[in-house]
């Protein structure tokens, strides 16, 4: 009698989803309530629970946002957005046309800023979501350092990345290159 034997690992090939079908099963409540998930390139990530450094850096941008920017703009903190056929992030922050927003029966697909906090996560956001938010051609994208108290700002976006990259130190004033009005220093960013 033969043993089954387990598939080689080129048999095995893991099931990638569409946006339309990721959002069809949130919908219908497959994930849990409290479990926070994401659709990128095709897979579903379920991300950890946030520590209070990225939490407080939040609060304090989303301020921030709504202080610097007036009625032409929504602020969307932690939402989905429909980047691609097969991504569905939620950017910490996004920042998009107030015009763009008000869709009631799908997620926008459209924003002009969408920000990452990062602690533990900073490669995955670079590479990962850096990929995605280029290639759904987001004008600008800011991933921002907690541990280096620091703000990598992404601009030029191309099919796979974006053509500019600076580093916005603690000492320094972070400019939007696509939201003129939006300037603040840096280190108001971090206890």
């Amino acid at each position: 009698m033969l043993e089954p034997r387990p598939p080689e690992q080129a048999d095995v090939m893991p099931r990638r989803f569409r946006a339309s079908e990721f959002l069809r099963m949130e919908e219908a409540g497959i994930f849990a309530g409290d479990e926070h998930v994401e659709l990128l390139e095709g897979q579903i990530v379920v991300t950890p629970p946030q520590g209070e450094p990225h939490a407080i850096v939040i609060e304090r941008l989303t301020r921030l946002l709504i202080q610097h920017l007036d009625e032409r703009y929504r602020v969307r903190p932690q939402l989905p957005l429909t980047a691609g056929e097969a991504s569905v992030p939620e950017p910490d922050l996004a920042v998009l046309a107030a015009e763009k927003a008000t869709s009631r029966k799908r997620h926008p697909s459209r924003a002009l800023l969408v920000i990452e906090v990062a602690s533990s996560s900073l490669a995955h956001d670079r590479e990962l979501k850096g990929r995605i938010y280029a290639r759904a051609r987001i004008p600008e994208y800011w991933l921002v350092d907690v541990g280096g108290e620091s703000v990598e700002v992404y601009t030029a976006p191309s099919r796979s990345r974006y053509q500019h990259v600076r580093t916005v130190k603690r000492k320094d004033t972070l400019v939007s290159a696509v939201l003129p009005r939006l300037s603040f220093p840096v280190r108001t960013l971090f206890v």
